[in-house]
């Protein structure tokens, strides 16, 4: 083989060697093998891999308060009397000027049905974008039975009283509250504040002012206080009346009246009370409201009447008992058991307590006082206005379940 030939074989065999060893590199670089891409190049998912789309951002819950003024949350939180038998112009002026949304019908009338509904349209009439923000109105009355009933004459049932109605069959007497409860229906009437749930002992009615000397328990015992009041309150609620359950947490063991005499105190009633789980069986059948005492159970909070009290409102009420509806005070208009503060301070306290309306029944005079202090206290204390908007909240929530004819 001459030299020129062996230099060319030598050059053509370098060069498969080095085809070869860079074969071999190829393969053992290789990226791994992965699942065949059947997808046409039009239906490629164009989302890179190992990423996901973001959810669309929610909206934010609407604020049910929005466009509500201060002054109209404030008047959700006040009910003010109205005289049946000679209605006054200050009771007028808190709904028009004031921003008040709800009304007690007071004192005694035997008018009948047609002129109190007369009365009743001529508040629910005053209901506007100006006044109450366009919500509806509770229009509620004592239409308890026997000495307590302010509404009698053509139309109304003279209803017995508690004591009596105890001694029905229970299904009957709910029909009869169901009745009685059209009745009030029929005359504007939305919210009655009864029935009374107090738990007087046995042989204790004369020395108990309040309730037992009137008759206006349904017994002695829970399971009758408890069968009668409920059958009562579902008649009523049969009928579109809602009901308030009363006096939290009982007025059965006092020995004067809040109404008339001043320092009442129950040293006896607990937390855990016999007393108090009857107005939890009423709380637990729907009661929509419930009526709080102004006695001082010195037993719970010996520092301060039961409608001034968190221990009694916020801790009894709504941790030991759930309730989130509306708790309404008993009158501290013109009950002694409160003129030791000012009804600026009643309002404040009631609210600070977690309770959510003031009733200023007997006196609607001193409602313009009580909703300049609930304004002044939320325009400069955050937390303050923060329960305010909580009670409203629970207020609406209640008118949400009014009729049709009282959202008109």
């Amino acid at each position: 083989m001459s030299s020129r030939a062996r230099t060319a074989w030598i050059v053509v065999a370098v060069v498969a060697a080095l085809v070869a060893v860079g074969s071999v590199a190829w393969y053992l670089t290789r990226p791994a093998p992965g699942p065949v891409d059947v997808q046409s190049s039009d239906e490629a998912d164009p989302t890179p891999s190992g990423t996901t789309t973001p959810p669309e951002p929610l909206d934010p819950p609407a604020d049910p308060l929005a466009g509500w003024t201060l002054e109209q949350k404030v008047g959700q939180l006040l009910m003010v009397g109205v005289d049946v038998g000679d209605p006054q112009q200050v009771s007028y002026d808190a709904v028009s000027e004031l921003h008040v949304g709800n009304v007690f019908l007071a004192g005694r009338t035997q008018a009948g049905v047609d002129p109190t509904a007369d009365l009743s349209a001529s508040f629910t009439e005053l209901v506007a974008d100006t006044t109450t923000h366009g919500a509806p109105m509770f229009v509620a009355t004592d239409q308890e039975g026997g000495n307590v009933q302010v509404l009698r004459g053509p139309g109304f049932s003279d209803i017995p009283a508690a004591v009596d109605q105890a001694t029905a069959d229970p299904a009957d007497l709910r029909d009869d509250a169901a009745t009685w409860g059209a009745e009030l229906a029929a005359a504007g009437v939305n919210l009655n504040l009864a029935p009374v749930m107090d738990l007087v002992p046995e042989g204790t009615a004369a020395q108990n002012p309040p309730i037992g000397y009137y008759g206006r328990q349904y017994g002695s015992t829970p399971d009758s206080v408890t069968s009668h009041a409920n059958a009562f309150s579902a008649g009523m609620e049969s009928a579109g009346v809602d009901v308030t359950v009363k006096h939290f947490p009982g007025l059965g063991r006092v020995t004067a009246n809040t109404d008339t005499d001043a320092g009442v105190t129950d040293d006896v009633t607990t937390r855990d009370d016999p007393s108090v789980a009857v107005f939890a069986s009423g709380i637990d059948a729907g009661a929509a409201f419930v009526m709080t005492s102004t006695a001082v159970y010195t037993q719970i909070d010996a520092d301060r009447p039961a409608a001034f009290s968190p221990v009694v409102v916020d801790g009894m009420l709504r941790e030991d008992l759930g309730f989130d509806g509306v708790v309404i005070t008993d009158d501290v208009s013109a009950a002694a058991q409160v003129q030791r503060w000012t009804p600026a301070q009643r309002a404040i306290l009631t609210i600070e307590a977690g309770g959510d309306m003031v009733l200023a029944s007997a006196d609607p005079g001193v409602v313009p006082q009580m909703a300049d202090a609930l304004v002044e206290r939320a325009t400069t204390d955050p937390a303050f206005a923060a329960k305010v908007d909580t009670a409203v909240e629970r207020v609406l929530a209640a008118k949400d379940r009014l009729g049709p004819a009282a959202q008109e």
